[in-house]
């Protein structure tokens, strides 16, 4: 259930959110930052 949850959160996440690979992580905004820490915290909980 909980992985299933997260699986869902990510393919939303995919469609929704900016990808941000092609920009270096040290030019990134704080909301940047938090965006791409939010997206690879679901990635992890949906592939556990």
């Amino acid at each position: 259930m909980k992985k299933e949850l997260f699986r869902v959160l990510a393919k939303i996440n995919k469609i929704v959110l900016p990808s941000l690979y092609k920009i270096d992580p040290n030019k990134l905004t704080t909301l940047q930052k938090g965006i791409l820490g939010y997206r690879y915290w679901v990635l992890t909980k949906a592939l556990d």
